[in-house]
């Protein structure tokens, strides 16, 4: 066996070489002057902005660091300051506690970033006509065995945070965050206002028609309400909506009555008969009805062949504004569970789901930069895929790449910093699959 003698030399090697694209990114967006505006204490000797900070952190969390500490194998590579255009690389105790002293306003630019990012670097896909699909979802954080500010029991039975996300366009891009204690429901109080708050978001995007999708906990007349009165303020963006209906007490005997009287019957094997249909339901609050798309399942055997005793009825009702066939509006909103993989991208692609904080504000204030850095990491990965020079092939085309994936091929790339010229220089290995995937997007945001 071939035996390697071990050295270290006097190069600036890096392994993070994909920072740069991040870097040059951030630096199209108008985040460095809004967060430098905001107040900043002194400290003895020198002064990390607030930018400072933030990036600091962006920079670590697409490397899929979440620790504070993590920062400190950083304060000596001039890659990483040089990358991100940083003045300094603070340690970690001056980044815990910048960020433990940080205001509500930081959020307010994040989210602000967010939406520009959006609007500049992105192309969002349809899911049906021109409808762009936004997907709210709750998903719940574990991090049991914490004495963490704002943890509390979720519920899925163990102790977190229950934050409600809000995703955009086929391609997944994080649009905005509610960051709540673990014990409040997903229609809690400031939904709307958080509902209302999103969809304004919208008229600074390009597009006229987008379609919200959320599970049965938001079944409720106050967001369709606030939906109408949107729609009713705004003159070039329309929002219509798919909800799944919460039963509460509505008895499955009573639909299936109802099914069979008026809805469309199938039969896709022996034994499971399935009535689907329609009705159209006034609300009291609400100036315009909406439809009940329902899709009554009556099971009288297995696949398997296997008689049951007693058949099973499975009820399945839609609240939707949408005036399509039926099964159109079953099958968009059976979509919606893609949003799922975005919560698995965020936890385990980004290593989100134990947060590193002990003070609620702290850690909210984590996860809106990390919304600039999924949105960063999203962007990255979509534009390699519309590159043609993309060294991927697969045998389907591919509608996103996976945050895990960009991080692999494209943050952690090994690049050498060399001084040339009075500037500074990248060079890339003579086996560097990515180098023209790289320099594509390099000299596209810096150039």
């Amino acid at each position: 066996m071939a035996q390697f003698t071990l050295r270290q030399t006097k190069e600036l090697l890096t392994n993070q070489g994909g920072l740069a694209l991040v870097g040059a990114l951030l630096n199209r967006t108008h985040m460095k002057g809004l967060l430098n505006r905001l107040p900043s204490p002194k400290e003895r000797g020198h002064t990390f902005t607030n930018y400072d900070i933030a990036v600091s952190m962006i920079g670590l969390l697409t490397q899929a660091k979440t620790d504070f500490e993590a920062i400190e194998l950083f304060n000596e590579d001039a890659f990483f300051r040089l990358a991100l255009q940083l003045r300094r690389v603070p340690s970690a105790p001056t980044l815990r506690q910048r960020l433990d002293n940080a205001t509500e306003e930081w959020d307010q630019v994040f989210r602000q970033t967010v939406v520009e990012l959006l609007v500049h670097h992105t192309h969002l896909t349809a899911c049906y006509e021109d409808y762009i699909p936004i997907d709210m979802d709750v998903s719940p954080m574990d991090n049991s065995d914490t004495k963490k500010e704002g943890v509390s029991l979720t519920y899925k039975k163990f102790e977190g945070y229950a934050p409600l996300f809000v995703y955009i366009g086929q391609e997944g891009y994080w649009l905005n965050l509610d960051f709540r204690p673990g014990n409040r429901h997903s229609q809690c109080e400031g939904t709307v206002e958080f509902l209302t708050e999103t969809l304004e978001n919208l008229h600074q995007l390009s597009y006229q028609k987008y379609l919200l999708r959320a599970d049965s906990g938001h079944d409720s007349v106050d967001n369709y309400r606030a939906i109408e009165q949107f729609n009713e303020r705004s003159q070039e963006v329309h929002v219509d909506f798919i909800v799944k209906h919460n039963l509460r007490r509505e008895s499955k005997e009573s639909w299936l009555e109802l099914a069979k009287a008026q809805g469309q019957k199938e039969t896709p094997r022996e034994g499971k008969t399935v009535y689907t249909g329609r009705i159209l339901k006034d609300y009291p609050d609400l100036e315009h009805p909406l439809y009940q798309v329902y899709q009554v399942t009556v099971r009288t055997s297995k696949s398997n062949g296997q008689q049951l005793l007693i058949p099973d009825i499975q009820v399945d009702v839609y609240i939707t504004s949408l005036e399509i066939p039926e099964k159109d509006v079953i099958a968009l909103y059976h979509e919606h569970a893609t949003s799922e993989q975005y919560h698995s991208e965020i936890k385990s692609d980004m290593g989100l789901e134990r947060l590193p904080s002990g003070y609620f504000a702290t850690n909210q204030r984590i996860m809106f930069l990390a919304m600039v850095a999924f949105n960063l990491l999203r962007i990255m990965g979509q534009e390699s895929l519309d590159y043609k020079g993309n060294p991927i092939k697969t045998r389907h085309r591919i509608r996103r790449r996976r945050l895990r994936s960009v991080i692999q091929d494209l943050v952690y790339l090994a690049v050498r910093l060399i001084r040339h010229a009075r500037g500074w220089a990248l060079g890339f290995g003579r086996v560097s699959p990515f180098y023209q995937t790289f320099a594509h997007l390099y000299y596209r945001w810096a150039g």
